[in-house]
This record gives C-alpha cells, sequence and structure tokens, in this order.
C-alpha cells in the first residue's frame, strides 16, 4: 500500500507541476501583450520625461554603471602590471619582497602590542584589595591572572617583597627595561626594510640609466626614444622604493606611538604600585608592634 501512495503522489505532483507550467506559458502571451499594449498607449509626454530623467541622472553621476567600473578596475590593474613588467619583473619582485617582510613583521609588532594593553587602573584596585584581604600571596596571584608587561613587572616585584622594600622599587626598575626590550622586538627589522626599500630603488635608477647609456652605445645615436626605456626603468624603481619605503614608515611611527603609551603606563603603574607596597609594609608593622 505505501508503494501504491507513493506512486500516487509522485504521478500527482508530476501532473500539478505540468499544470502550473502550462499556464504559465499561457499567461506570459498575455502578460506581453498587456505590457506592449500598455506601452503603445502611453503618453508621449511622459515618456519624454521619463527620458528626460535618466538623462539626467547619468550626467549628475547618480547612475553608476556596473560594467564601467568593472571595465575601470581591470584597466587600473593592467596599467599597474604593466608598469611592473616595464621597471623589470624581477628587480620590481626583489622590491616589492621589502613590504611583504615589513608588513609582516609590522603586522606582528601591532598584534603583540594590543594584546600587551592592560587596564592599570583595574589592575591596581584588584592588588591592592587583594593585599588587604590575602596578603603578598593573593596579590602574586592576580598577577598571574592578568596578561600584559605591567602584570609581569608587578609579579616580579611583589615577589621580592621579603627581602625588602628596596629590593623591590629595584626589581621594578630592572624588570622595566627587560619589558620595554620585549615591546621593541622586531623594530630593527622594521627600519631595515625602510632604509632598504629606497635604496634598492636607487640602485634600480642607476641600472637603468646604464642600460639607457648602453643602448645609445650600441646604437650610435642619443635619441630621445632609445634613451626612454632605461630612463623608464630608473623611474619606475625608484617609485616603488619610494613608495615602499613611505608606507613602513606610517607603520613604523604607529609601532612606537603604542610602545610610548604603554612604558608611560608601565612606569606610572610602577609608582603606584610602589606606593600600595609601602602603605602594605607600614601596616604590617603597624599590627606586630
Amino acid at each position: 500500500m505505501k508503494k501504491v501512495f507513493a506512486t500516487l503522489t509522485v504521478l500527482a505532483m508530476l501532473t500539478f507541476g505540468s499544470a502550473a507550467v502550462m499556464a504559465q506559458d499561457a499567461a506570459a502571451p498575455a502578460e506581453q501583450t498587456a505590457l506592449e499594449q500598455v506601452d503603445e498607449n502611453a503618453p508621449a509626454d511622459a515618456i519624454e520625461a521619463e527620458d528626460e530623467a535618466i538623462d539626467s541622472e547619468v550626467e549628475n553621476g547618480t547612475v553608476v554603471n556596473d560594467e564601467d567600473e568593472a571595465t575601470g578596475l581591470a584597466a587600473v590593474h593592467k596599467t599597474l602590471k604593466q608598469k611592473f613588467i616595464e621597471g623589470g619583473a624581477g628587480f620590481m619582485a626583489l622590491t616589492l619582497v621589502t613590504l611583504i617582510l615589513g608588513l609582516a613583521f609590522c603586522i606582528e609588532r601591532i598584534i603583540y602590542l594590543s594584546l600587551s594593553k592592560t587596564n592599570t587602573k583595574v589592575l591596581l584596585d584588584k592588588i591592592e584589595a587583594a593585599l588587604k584581604t590575602g596578603g603578598i600571596e593573593a596579590a602574586l596571584e592576580v598577577c598571574r591572572n592578568t596578561r600584559g608587561p605591567v602584570a609581569a613587572i608587578f609579579y616580579q616585584g611583589l615577589s621580592r617583597y621579603d627581602e625588602g622594600i628596596d629590593v623591590v622599587e629595584k626589581t621594578v626598575s630592572s624588570y622595566g627595561g627587560v619589558q620595554l626590550g620585549l615591546l621593541e622586538k622586531n623594530l630593527s627589522w622594521i627600519s631595515l626594510f625602510i632604509s632598504i626599500a629606497p635604496s634598492l630603488g636607487f640602485l634600480g635608477t642607476i641600472i637603468g640609466m646604464i642600460q639607457a647609456f648602453d643602448d645609445i652605445a650600441a646604437a650610435d645615436d642619443i635619441s630621445a626614444k632609445i634613451v626612454a626605456g632605461g630612463i623608464k626603468v630608473a623611474l619606475l624603481t625608484t617609485l616603488l622604493g619610494l613608495i615602499i619605503a613611505i608606507v613602513l614608515q606610517l607603520f613604523y611611527n604607529y609601532i612606537l606611538s603604542l610602545i610610548e603609551g604603554l612604558v608611560n603606563e608601565m612606569e606610572d603603574s610602577s609608582i603606584s604600585l610602589l606606593d600600595l607596597v609601602v602603605e602594605y609594609d607600614a601596616a604590617q608593622k603597624k599590627a606586630k608592634k
């Protein structure tokens, strides 16, 4: 019985689908005829007004043609590719490698520094509460559960509390220098690529000029057409090198600003930590008396 019902259901669906398709096919010519009649009966003034509105939108730039936009992007891509080849694909690729490596180091530093940020006010409040309730061990636990260079400095300082306040102050200062070194890691590589990129561009300039003079010597003529190829190589390689240096320099300065902000937080919060430790030590001595 199940097979019979299934067969009947399939046949019904096929029949209904065929009828629906035939109805649509039959209705299509009628709709097309109705549209044509509407278009024929439309007033001429309305048609002219619509055409004028479309022309106005096109002139004002409100209508954007997707095909024209795609064509424009393709033209830009084609131009860049052509200039890249004209500048010497091998040499231009070598210069472009400095941009890729430099950006890799820049992105790594930006991510590291962003993850190193800590809400120092909240951290100091937690440490103060921990010192009042659980002492140094509770404060150390708070530092363990907090990421960032500030918490690491606090942990190193508090771990030396038993050796005296002076030792805590020296430890905080010394470990602050260690954390600063970690923040500035890989900056020398970024500086290197900033210097190498324009240097490679100037090297391409020299190679292009040598090529131009070789063409002059080979042709025994000094016409502009002969030296144009070498001069173009010289200018394109220099242009690429300068653009790369500018881009990397912007990232480099942004990274320096992030480091400067973190260092200021480290110094300010370290002073606040020492004040908390001094207050805690005074309270401990008073309690013993």
